[in-house]
C-alpha cells in the first residue's frame, strides 16, 4: 500500500536532516512511500537544505499557514496515499522498518488505525531516553480523562480523513487530541496497538514548555470534550497526570 508521511516544520534546519533520513531509510524495505514537507516560511536556513535534498522529497510546499494543524491539513490535502503518517520535523522513526511492519498491519488486516508507543528523547542527548508514552492504555472510553493514542505514531487510512474531516486549526496546542476524540468517541473505528516503540521525538515541543502551555494544553481538551459531547470535567482530566509522571522513571 502506498503510505504518504507527512512533515511539518519551521525553523528547523537542525533536526529535519535526521527526519529526511529516517524516512530514505524506510524505502529499503517499502518503496511506495510518498514524503511531503510543509514548510512554514523558514528563515534559518531549512528551505535551502529542503532544496538541496528534494529527491527525496516527492511535495515540498514553503508559505505561510495558521498554525501547525493549517500545515498538517495542506499536507493531508496532497496526500495520495492509501495510508496517512504525521512525522514532524523534530521526530524520527524507530527503526528501519517501521512503515513496512505498518504497510503489512493495514494489508493482512481490516483495520482503520494503528498506533504505538513514542519515546522521548533530550535534544542534547538523543541516545538517552527520558520518557516512554504507552498507547497500550487508550480506549475510546478514556478519551474524558484527556488520554489518546501517542500522536507521532498513529498512522490512518486516508478514508478516515475523508470520513471525519481534517484537524481544526482554531486549536492552538489540542488539535492532535480534538481529531482523535472526533474519530474515535463512538466505537466505530477499528484499531490495533503495536507493542513497541514506532517513533522517537525532541522533547520541548509545543505542549510540553512550561505552566502557560499546559494550562492552555488542559483548557483545550475540556473545550474539545464538550464540543465532541464527550462528558468531563477538569479534576477528570488532570487525573491522567500521575500515570504520565510514571512514564518518566521506565527502564
Amino acid at each position: 500500500m502506498k503510505i504518504s508521511i507527512i512533515t511539518v516544520v519551521l525553523n528547523g534546519v537542525h533536526t529535519i536532516a535526521r527526519n529526511l533520513e529516517s524516512i530514505a531509510s524506510q524505502r529499503n524495505l517499502h518503496r511506495d512511500i510518498e514524503h511531503i514537507v510543509i514548510d512554514g516560511g523558514s528563515s534559518d536556513g531549512t528551505l535551502e537544505f529542503l532544496r538541496q535534498h528534494q529527491d527525496q522529497i516527492q511535495i515540498l510546499v514553503s508559505e505561510p499557514d495558521n498554525g501547525l494543524y493549517d500545515a498538517m491539513n495542506k499536507g493531508i490535502r496532497l496526500a495520495t496515499g492509501d495510508i496517512i503518517g504525521i512525522l514532524n520535523a523534530d521526530d524520527y522513526y524507530a527503526n528501519y522498518h517501521v512503515l513496512s511492519d505498518i504497510d503489512q498491519i493495514f494489508t493482512s488486516m481490516k483495520v482503520d488505525a494503528v498506533f504505538g508507543d513514542l519515546e522521548y528523547f533530550h535534544q542534547r542527548r538523543e541516545f538517552i531516553p527520558i520518557r516512554r508514552y504507552r498507547s497500550s492504555h487508550f480506549h475510546p472510553s478514556k478519551l474524558s480523562k484527556g488520554l489518546m493514542p501517542a500522536h507521532p505514531t498513529l498512522f490512518l487510512r486516508k478514508s478516515v480523513y475523508e470520513r471525519f474531516g481534517l484537524f481544526k486549526p482554531e486549536y492552538k496546542i489540542a488539535g492532535d487530541f480534538d481529531f482523535v476524540a472526533r474519530i474515535f468517541k463512538d466505537g466505530l473505528l477499528k484499531y490495533i496497538y503495536v507493542p513497541r516503540i514506532l517513533t522517537r521525538m525532541q522533547s520541548g515541543g509545543v505542549s510540553t514548555r512550561g505552566l502557560k502551555s499546559t494550562i492552555l494544553l488542559n483548557q483545550e481538551i475540556l473545550s474539545s470534550c464538550c464540543e465532541n459531547g464527550i462528558s468531563t470535567n477538569l479534576f477528570k482530566i488532570l487525573s491522567r497526570y500521575p500515570k504520565k509522571f510514571l512514564e518518566y522513571v521506565y527502564k
